[in-house]
């Protein structure tokens, strides 16, 4: 006879069940899950078909009495089995009961909402509740894992709360690790899409990484970084895939006007891997070439020019300019705003590696700038110096990298050549007069 139809007590039941399952596998986890909704209910599932034991809680009775009763509250292709399977094993539960999961959990995952206020704020009351909740309950040491989706800065504001609610004796380590699912393949999504842990505690990233682990054996992405780092994953991924997808919607728009196919156009870009928007993607100092800043000005010419109007494209050539003129800003803040005088060491000057290419370099911008201020330009490129000099003849073009440091006030580098790289900080300290 099972387990489960001598008890009585559905308490009873679950810490019975968690703590004989514990001894099957080392790395079975013992998990409570904080919100039965869309994450909530994929990772909790997820979890438990990985060999953990998942308690799923939730605050809506009705809700809860329904996914005991195999009502699931979501439409997801493969959810329903998934749970079943889970329940029938006896390794997903689903109670009100959120004070007793938490008590019997080595990891509590954070899934509640955040829901948008009429300012675009994100309305953080539940989960605050929430991690007083978990401060006074927990017992032992704990990993409390958030994944629901928060403003930059939130969890040092989580961990101000755990600090103060905190019960006597328990220890605890935080962990942010958003979540990228996609409705319609969240199953898929979970088990495919890079996995982000951000903490201040190496011991939770490796609890966390073991949690994960059939996963990453199966090649699924793995990033550790910091807390605020990993808040700001969800945001930025989302708010570059809504980019994408309105930069086709406003090119379909004008395809449709002047007699474009969109079709072709989108087919064909996916096609080239180059053309992937996040191969190679590296911060820098603004957009230059011949090809860029020409060919989209042009294209948004084109938009005005039918009576369209093609507002991301001129949105992201507004942004470059800004761009390159904060990059100036820097230079003259780091510069106490005085440049007259100064010696600045610049490092690249065509507009991208690897090319004697100097059209619309960020370089250009820059050293007329600050000869226009008084500053004395001391400048290496290991191929562009003889187009520059054609332009800007009034420098000093020097013969290496360290020669273009002595003295220097202040390095500029404006181009990422491989022999950057590999340069010595030290050597650079040594070089430069007030680094």
């Amino acid at each position: 006879m099972k387990l489960k139809t001598l008890l009585k007590n559905k308490t009873l039941i679950l810490s019975v069940l968690l703590s004989i399952t514990a001894y099957h596998s080392l790395a079975c986890k013992n998990m409570c899950v904080i919100g039965a909704g869309y994450v909530g209910l994929i990772a909790g599932s997820k979890f438990a078909q990985m060999g953990n034991n998942v308690i799923c809680t939730d605050i809506s009775q009705s809700k809860i009495n329904d996914l005991n009763n195999g009502i699931k509250p979501i439409f997801e292709p493969g959810l329903q089995a998934i749970v079943k399977e889970g329940m029938h094993q006896e390794k997903l539960f689903f109670t009100t009961d959120v004070e007793h999961a938490i008590q019997t959990a080595d990891i509590i995952i954070v899934a509640v909402g955040t829901p948008m206020g009429k300012d675009g704020s994100s309305n953080i009351s539940a989960l605050i509740n929430v991690i007083e909740t978990i401060a006074k309950n927990m017992q032992g040491y704990t990993v409390i894992c958030i994944k629901s989706t928060v403003p930059i800065g939130t969890n040092k504001n989580v961990l101000l709360q755990l600090d103060e609610h905190c019960a006597p004796g328990a220890l605890y380590d935080l962990v942010f690790n958003p979540e990228f699912l996609r409705e319609g393949s969240a199953l898929k999504d979970f088990s495919i899409n890079p996995i982000v842990l951000g903490s201040n505690s190496q011991k939770a990233l490796d609890i966390m990484t073991e949690l994960y682990s059939p996963l990453i054996e199966r090649g699924c992405p793995l990033v550790h970084t910091d807390l605020t780092t990993a808040e700001a994953f969800k945001y930025t991924w989302n708010s570059f895939r809504m980019t994408r997808i309105m930069f086709v919607n406003e090119l379909a728009c004008l395809c449709n006007t002047v007699g474009a196919d969109i079709e072709t156009l989108v087919t064909s870009m996916s096609m080239s891997e180059q053309s992937m928007p996040t191969k190679n993607l590296k911060p820098g100092p603004g957009i230059g070439g011949s090809c860029f800043p020409k060919d989209s000005r042009a294209l948004a010419h084109t938009a005005r020019k039918v009576g369209e109007r093609f507002c991301i494209l001129e949105a992201v050539i507004k942004a470059d300019q800004l761009h390159k003129q904060k990059m100036i800003t820097t230079i003259y803040d780091l510069m106490d705003n005085n440049v007259r005088g100064k010696k600045v060491a610049i490092w690249g000057l065509s507009f991208k590696a690897n090319t004697d290419d100097i059209r619309d370099s960020v370089a250009i911008k820059i050293i007329k700038k600050l000869l226009g201020n008084g500053a004395i330009i001391q400048a290496y490129d290991p191929q562009a110096m003889k187009n520059m000099h054609a332009l800007i003849p009034d420098i000093c073009y020097c013969t290496c990298a360290e020669k273009a440091l002595e003295d220097a006030d202040i390095l500029v580098i404006v181009t990422e050549w491989q022999e950057f790289t590999h340069v010595d900080l030290k050597t650079i300290k040594t070089k430069c007069v007030n680094l």
